[in-house]
């Protein structure tokens, strides 16, 4: 196979979470363009008609869309089984839903971290265990986790988030550990500062904003689509002997 073959997801079906819009719509998108059919989640997607769907099917690859609240773990389990009973097998998972809530910790209420940590980070296990389970019966398969850079840092009022984060890269070494020599590899990648919704309330403080701009060595804040090559890196064979590894696309931040 040539080292451009190795890219290809050319008969491989995954699963995207949180691909609705932003990294996760930019993820899902670089993959039917390597070849994959999508499977789209988020808390509010259209099963017909939305742009990530319609951005998959430009690129000439299917696309089924469900939503699912992953801070409920009886809706989360629903569709679980629901996939189960439609047939699918993903080769693929993306786990990149998320959420994020900013308070500081005296003041942090307990109905604030525990969404927090439903979604961010007790829901991509549940569902990696699942369809992982799946993926070490075959003896193949590709799990991905949208980590942060505060799986390495603290960040400033958002406790919540933080601690999910740091979850996510633990969950992600843990769950190499067991599963690389069977066939499934599990990385993650860790975004830096990216223009999304997630980020909005830092990009409308001047100050903050222009604080961040000026530590990024490359001199921008990030894209959506600065995820393409990455995802398709983690979800081809291209990283088959990569396991356990945090992949940060952060301008450099983590170099300064």
């Amino acid at each position: 196979m040539s080292i451009l073959d190795q890219f290809r997801l050319d008969g491989k079906t995954a699963l995207v979470t949180g691909c609705k819009r932003g990294i996760g719509m930019g993820m899902a998108v670089a993959l039917a363009e390597a070849g994959a059919d999508i499977i789209g989640v988020s808390a509010t997607l259209e099963a017909d008609g939305s742009n990530v769907g319609n951005a998959v099917e430009a690129a000439g690859r299917k696309f089924t869309g469900y939503a699912c609240d992953f801070s409920d773990r009886a809706t989360l389990n629903a569709f679980i089984e629901q996939l189960r009973t439609d047939g699918h097998k993903p080769d693929i998972l993306i786990n990149n839903a998320g959420t994020i809530a900013r308070a500081p910790a005296a003041e942090h209420p307990d109905e604030m971290w525990d969404q927090v940590i439903e979604v961010n980070l007790s829901a991509q296990f549940v569902l990696s265990r699942e369809i992982g389970r799946d993926m070490v019966a075959r003896g193949s398969g590709k799990i991905i986790f949208t980590a942060s850079l505060l799986t390495f840092q603290g960040g400033i009022n958002v406790p919540g988030y933080s601690a999910s984060k740091g979850g996510i890269g633990q969950l992600t070494m843990a769950l190499a550990n067991e599963w690389a020599g069977k066939g499934v590899n599990v990385n993650a990648i860790a975004p830096g500062y990216i223009a999304t919704d997630n980020t909005e309330a830092l990009r409308n403080d001047k100050a903050r904003y222009q604080a961040i701009l000026e530590r990024i060595p490359a001199g921008r804040w990030g894209t959506p689509e600065d995820f393409a090559g990455p995802a398709v890196f983690l979800a081809s064979a291209a990283s088959d002997y990569m396991n356990g590894a945090i992949l940060t696309v952060d301008g450099g931040w983590m170099g300064r």
